[in-house]
C-alpha cells in the first residue's frame, strides 16, 4: 500500500475553511479524516482518529491554540504539528515552536513550502501510516447503479488482491442501503453497532460487525433501523472507515449518500472518488450541480473520477461526448448496458463473478478493479496494446496500398 499521510485541519474562521480545506486536499497523499472549530477537541480528535499530521490555524486566537497543541503534544509527540499564522513575530513562533510545532507557515500559504513541510513527514518512514485505500461510489442519483458497481467492485478487489489482505464493502446509505442483499448476507451486527463509541475503535470488536461472503470479500451492513441511522455523526463514520483501513488492504464504500458533513468528511478522506452517472439529463444536471457545490465548500473536484452506467441504452439524443463537455472532464470508465444479466444478479443475490462471470458488466468491472489495484500497470498494459493494434493497422494499410 502506498503510504497517506491522514491529516486533522483546525481552523476557527469559517471562511477561511474551504481554501485551506482545497489546499490541502490538492496534495495527492494528504487524507484528511477530520476537521475541528474548536481549539479545546484538538486532543480529543488525535487521540480518537488515527492522524500522522494536525494543520492548525492560530487566528485570531494565537495563544489559546498553541496551548491547546502543547497538551496534544504532551499527549501524542509522534503527531507532526503545523500551523498557519498571518502573524509571523518571532515571539509567537517561539512559543509555537516550543509547544510542539514543527513547521510555522506564515499566510497567505505557500503551496511549494506546504508541499515541501509534508515531503519531510513522507521522509521520515515509520511515522507515516500504511493504510489501505478508501473507494468512495457515489450515485448521481437513485437508480444509476452505484449499490450495484460498488458490490461487484469489492468482489473484483478481493479476487485481485487474494485471501492474505481483505476488501471490505462498507454501506453507507444508512437508511435503504442494499449492499447485503445484493450478496445475500445476513449478520447481526451493523456500521451502527460501531458508532456507539466516540473512542478509537477495538479491531476485534470490528471483526465481529464483519461478514465474509463466499467470494472472500467482507460487508458491514447498513443499521437496522432508521432511528439508528439518525444516531450515526460524521465523527462516527470517520472512526470506522480509518480503523478498517488499519485492517483491509481495500475500503469501499456505497455511498456517501448525504450532503452533510459526515458526508464530505468520507470524501476528503478517499483515494478515488467514483462518482456514477447515466446518459439521462437528470443524472448529469445532478452530478454537475453536486460538484461545484462541493467546490465551492473547498473539496478538490479534480479527486473525482466520472463513470458512465448502462452505456448503449438507447439515451435519446445524449451521447457520452456531450456529457463530457457539459462536465469539462473524460470519463474514468464506462459500464456497458446488460440488463438480463444485472438485474438477475440483484434478484438471487449473486455478485456477477458467480451468476456470470464472463458477462460484458462484469469484465468491465473487474478492469475498473485492475485500474484502481496497479494504475501504472494497468495504463502500460493500455499502451502497449494500443500501440500493437497501431501496427497491425498499418501493416494492412501498407499492404492495401
Amino acid at each position: 500500500m502506498a503510504a497517506t499521510i491522514r491529516t486533522i485541519i483546525f481552523t476557527a474562521n469559517e471562511k477561511a475553511a474551504p481554501e485551506l480545506r482545497r489546499a490541502i486536499t490538492s496534495l495527492p497523499q494528504v487524507r484528511i479524516v477530520a476537521e475541528l472549530d474548536e481549539p479545546s477537541l484538538l486532543t480529543q480528535a488525535v487521540m480518537q482518529f488515527p492522524c500522522d499530521l494536525l494543520i492548525a490555524d492560530l487566528d485570531p486566537s494565537g495563544p489559546v491554540v498553541i496551548e491547546c497543541i502543547r497538551q496534544l503534544h504532551e499527549a501524542r509527540p509522534d503527531v507532526s504539528i503545523f500551523t498557519l499564522s498571518k502573524q509571523a513575530e518571532g515571539d509567537l513562533v517561539l512559543k509555537a515552536m516550543k509547544a510542539g510545532v514543527k513547521e510555522f507557515l506564515v499566510k497567505p500559504l505557500n503551496m511549494g513550502e506546504l508541499e515541501e513541510s509534508i515531503s519531510k513527514i513522507s521522509a521520515t518512514g515509520p511515522q507515516v501510516s500504511e493504510t489501505g485505500k478508501l473507494i468512495s461510489v457515489v450515485g448521481s442519483a437513485g437508480g444509476v447503479g452505484s449499490t450495484m458497481i460498488a458490490t461487484n467492485l469489492g468482489v473484483e478487489l478481493a479476487d485481485i488482491v487474494g485471501e492474505q489482505r481483505r476488501v471490505v464493502v462498507v454501506d453507507l446509505d444508512f437508511r435503504f442501503g442494499h449492499v447485503a442483499t445484493l450478496l445475500d448476507v445476513q449478520g447481526q451486527y451493523t456500521v451502527a453497532d460501531l458508532c456507539s463509541t466516540q473512542e478509537e475503535l477495538d479491531p476485534g470488536i470490528v471483526e465481529k460487525a464483519l461478514i465474509k461472503h463466499e467470494t472472500g470479500v467482507y460487508v458491514l451492513r447498513r443499521p437496522h433501523s432508521f432511528a439508528q441511522a439518525e444516531m450515526i455523526t460524521a465523527a462516527h463514520c470517520a472512526n470506522v472507515l480509518t480503523t478498517l483501513q488499519d485492517m483491509c488492504a481495500y475500503v469501499v464504500v456505497d455511498g456517501p449518500t448525504r450532503h452533510d458533513p459526515g458526508g464530505q468528511a468520507v470524501l476528503d478522506a478517499a483515494d478515488y472518488n467514483l462518482m456514477i452517472l447515466q446518459l439521462l439529463v437528470t443524472s448529469v444536471r445532478n452530478t454537475d450541480r453536486m460538484v461545484q457545490e462541493l467546490a465551492v465548500q473547498g473539496f478538490n473536484t479534480e479527486r473525482f473520477s466520472f463513470i458512465c452506467n448502462r452505456l448503449g441504452r438507447d439515451s435519446a439524443h445524449l451521447e457520452i461526448e456531450q456529457v463530457e463537455a457539459i462536465l469539462n472532464r473524460k470519463m474514468f470508465a464506462t459500464i456497458s448496458d446488460d440488463w438480463r444479466s444485472v438485474s438477475a444478479s440483484v434478484n438471487i443475490g449473486q455478485p456477477l463473478k458467480l451468476h456470470n462471470e464472463r458477462s460484458k458488466v462484469r469484465q468491465e468491472i473487474h478492469e475498473l478493479a485492475r485500474r484502481l489495484h496497479n494504475p501504472e500497470a494497468f495504463e502500460a498494459q493500455n499502451a502497449a496494446r494500443n500501440s500493437l493494434i497501431g501496427r497491425l493497422f498499418g501493416k494492412n494499410a501498407e499492404a492495401s496500398a
